[in-house]
């Protein structure tokens, strides 16, 4: 089957959509409230281009939406996928990062797992695409954003080193 014959109109469908949205924004959450930026984060050096701390939860929300919706349809398809795999290894690497450069303040290790992160992300949507358009199209925001968060990680990592 693919995205084309799966129908995501089913009880079941919407049952494991709602799932997906509530699993991966109540885990962002949960972490984000755990690791928050602390007195250690503030007293980085950071460059002029940071954006404001009040800009990132709500980004994070809409993305892990779009995640979420990208993560069910290509379930719905073939939960055995290389594609599924791809995305449950950016989930893992995207909620590892937290706490690893706000919790163990590593920014080193944090910028390694930003740019493994990266290189999931791109290979989750070059591997969809094909099958599902609409869901590499919901992880491009995603690449953008990490793209930006990636150069920023290193960024901040070098001035403080």
């Amino acid at each position: 089957m693919s995205a084309a014959t799966t129908d995501y109109r089913t009880p079941q469908s919407w049952i494991v959509l709602a799932v997906f949205i509530v699993a991966v924004v109540g885990i962002g959450s949960f972490i984000g409230t755990q690791t928050p930026p602390g007195p250690w984060f503030e007293s980085l050096a950071k460059p002029s281009w940071n954006p404001p701390g009040a800009v990132f939860a709500p980004v994070w929300t809409i993305l892990y939406v779009m995640i979420a919706i990208a993560g069910w349809r290509v379930v719905m398809d073939n939960p055995k996928s290389k594609a599924m795999m791809l995305w449950y290894a950016q989930m893992v690497l995207n909620f590892l990062w937290s706490p690893v450069w706000f919790g163990a303040e590593m920014p080193w290790l944090a910028f390694g797992i930003i740019v493994v992160l990266w290189v999931t992300i791109v290979a989750f949507i070059l591997t969809v695409r094909h099958r599902d358009t609409l869901a590499a199209w919901l992880f491009v925001p995603y690449l953008a954003w990490v793209s930006f968060a990636t150069v920023l990680c290193g960024t901040i990592a070098a001035m403080n080193s």
